[in-house]
């Protein structure tokens, strides 16, 4: 356990590292073709760093209020708190804020930049369709991510996805509408199709990474959720109802989708796994049942 928090601290900042790498790496080539200098680095820069603190500090409530989760107290739903309030307890974390999603899609989320700093949102609908020890899982395994860091490196990840993609898109669009300054720049046009090829690729290789981590994430919240019940057929239960019911999510959102424990497009046209926010719900129960 104590590996995985130490693990996902260090990929924080590796990965953070990289996406700063890929952004100015997109100023540089947009100042070649715009001949601006240096100015278009430091605007990417300024962007990328607006963008992740406001995120880091306010990323949590922007994904609540865009699922339409509300906060409760301990007398509104006192056997969902108490449950939250126990596994808290057990896992040695702050009991993160409480928030009910009236929906009947089966579904639930952690977010937040820390364990003194998170929330835990579950739907209506997975609250009434699972038993005890099913709903036990399920929280457990939100508590996980909450304790393993995954909230912080979740949001690092996809505030750095969208400044890509957003610069990208500007490049793209700068390429294509605007006219050179002049002919000063004849003797750059290798750089300039290098910029062109990582505007284009930039926000794939994004996506693709931010895919890969949240999949490998979710097998990681499994087993810790496990350990923390020491009942893994609770889980692999849940997540076979959760499978089962071919209910979407009524605010489902790509921007957060990867923050749930199953995909909110439920009854949409299936993803290649490999462009997949989650891993099959077939793979975690086959390696929460090994356990």
């Amino acid at each position: 356990m104590y590996q995985q928090i130490d693990s996902n601290k260090r990929k924080s900042i590796l990965l953070m590292t990289l996406f700063i790498l890929v952004i100015v790496g997109l100023g540089w080539a947009w100042s070649i073709y715009s001949q601006d200098g240096y100015i278009m680095i430091f605007f990417a820069l300024a962007l990328a760093i607006i963008m992740s603190l406001t995120s880091f500090f306010g990323g949590d409530k922007i994904a609540l209020a865009q699922a339409g989760a509300k906060a409760i107290k301990k007398n509104d739903n006192p056997y969902v708190w108490r449950m939250i309030e126990n596994l808290s307890i057990t896992a040695g974390i702050p009991m993160p804020k409480v928030y009910i999603i009236n929906d009947p899609a089966m579904n639930a989320f952690a977010t937040g930049r820390d364990p003194e700093h998170s929330s835990i949102a579950l739907t209506t609908g997975i609250i009434n369709g699972l038993e005890n020890q099913e709903l036990e899982g399920v929280i457990a395994h939100e508590l996980s991510h909450v304790k393993n860091y995954d909230i912080r490196l979740m949001m690092i990840v996809i505030v750095c996805v969208g400044v890509i993609t957003l610069l990208a898109d500007w490049m793209l669009r700068s390429f294509f509408w605007r006219g050179r300054k002049g002919n000063d720049n004849k003797g750059n046009g290798i750089l300039l199709i290098v910029g062109l090829v990582l505007a284009v690729l930039s926000p794939l290789f994004a996506k693709l990474i931010q895919l890969a981590v949240s999949r490998k994430r979710e097998f990681l919240a499994d087993a810790s959720g496990a350990l923390l019940t020491r009942y893994p057929e609770g889980l692999a239960t849940a997540l076979e109802k959760i499978s089962k019911q071919n209910t979407p999510l009524k605010n489902a959102n790509k921007a957060t989708a990867h923050l749930y424990i199953s995909s909110p497009f439920k009854g949409k046209k299936k993803q290649n796994k490999f462009f997949s926010t989650h891993p099959p719900i077939q793979e975690r129960v086959s390696a929460l049942r090994k356990m």
